[in-house]
């Protein structure tokens, strides 16, 4: 079905980091593959030695630095709309020496301060900031996280298909999860659904049982589910587009939930409840963490509770803003995060519960559906 929100990628999101570069006193962006460059142009580039960049100098027209045996590519992707300048460089050309002389004759003069991804590898940040001696290197977070925050239409509608393809996987769980299978099998089965339901990528596939569940970055191991196990399934994916899902749900596998596991369960449950209806903007980032964190402390589970809140998400699974104490950042319409409180108790058990969230212009919009009470599932 088209999409009815318009393109993901217009050449206004490289006009708009220009024009914040150029308010913030950055001279030049250097974007390299990875999300930022997708974000601006659209280019999924592969990450190599050889330098792909994209230049936006703070006055003068943006540019991309490419090697001119991927320079097609460029050309078939949704960068080749955007009527970008394309400098080719050969195998024996200096691309950086290329990207230099290209943003001081825009400039007018050599910039002094540039900023480059936080995911550049090192020996292009090197490289830029040898063809600039003058320099200062920084990161270009300030820039791109603030364009980045705010999602457009188009790009809620990406997370929102990638949301409803990770719940068909959850709502698949009877299949994999049960007794007597290892966490790595279940797995397994989960990054396959993750596929036939949509995403063209896995991102990762935590299934914590029993006292693994304890760790909220747990992933795989080789124990087996046992009979009334607390397992807890934290699952994500890319679509074609490169939008991310990440969803939690925890489950009781084999058995019936014990008095005990019900009541601090529970106790999870209202304030992930309370976290998500705290969200309206204007509300801070972390004002939304508090509301988590204060149901779990007030009923004693404070110390359990060992993360943030949640993470921005996008076309990366984790990126600003950052649901956590001391983000005093208010939040605005557009605004894509995770709510995600945990309780862990070690080496035991351990339950978590996450949508993706969007900020709206009235209050909030969850990505997510299915139960968010703890699942029993036969076994």
């Amino acid at each position: 079905m088209p999409s009815t929100t318009g393109p993901l990628v217009t050449s206004d999101r490289v006009h708009a980091a220009r024009s914040l570069a150029a308010e913030t006193g950055t001279d030049l962006l250097v974007l390299t593959p990875g999300s930022d460059l997708r974000y601006l142009t659209g280019y999924h580039a592969h990450a190599m030695e050889r330098l792909t960049a994209l230049a936006v100098p703070r006055a003068g027209e943006p540019f991309l630095v490419v090697p001119r045996l991927e320079a097609p590519m460029v050309g078939v992707s949704p960068a080749g709309a955007l009527g970008l300048d394309v400098l080719a460089w050969d195998e024996t050309d200096d691309p950086f020496a290329l990207l230099a002389g290209a943003a001081t004759a825009r400039l007018g003069a050599a910039p002094s301060r540039v900023a480059v991804g936080a995911r550049t590898w090192a020996e292009h940040a090197l490289g830029v900031q040898r063809a600039l001696p003058g320099s200062t290197l920084e990161l270009a977070g300030p820039v791109l996280d603030r364009l980045r925050m705010v999602k457009s239409a188009a790009e809620i509608e990406e997370l929102a298909l990638a949301g409803a393809a990770i719940d068909r996987v959850h709502a698949r769980m009877v299949e994999f999860l049960t007794v007597g299978r290892t966490e790595a099998a279940v797995g397994a089965d989960i990054a396959a659904a993750i596929l036939e339901e949509g995403h063209v990528g896995v991102d990762f596939t935590i299934v914590g049982s029993g006292p693994n569940g304890a760790s909220p970055h747990h992933e795989l191991s080789d124990r087996v589910v046992q009979a009334g196990d607390v397992v807890v399934i934290d699952i994500g994916g890319q679509t074609a587009t490169g939008y991310r899902s990440d969803c939690t749900r925890t489950y009781v596998v084999g058995g019936s939930t014990t008095p005990d596991v019900a009541e601090w369960y529970a106790v999870l449950h209202a304030a992930q409840q309370a976290s998500v209806a705290a969200v309206r903007p204007g509300v801070t980032a972390e004002q939304v963490d508090a509301a988590a964190r204060d149901v779990i402390a007030d009923a004693g589970w404070g110390e359990q509770f060992i993360h943030r809140t949640g993470h921005g998400i996008g076309l990366d699974s984790h990126e600003a803003p950052y649901i956590v104490a001391g983000n005093d950042l208010p939040l605005v319409p557009g605004m894509a995060f995770s709510v995600e409180p945990g309780i862990y108790l070690a080496g035991r058990c351990g339950a978590r519960i996450e949508d993706i969230v969007v900020c709206t212009e009235d209050g909030v919009r969850s990505l997510n559906g299915g139960p968010r009470e703890l699942v029993e599932l036969p076994g």
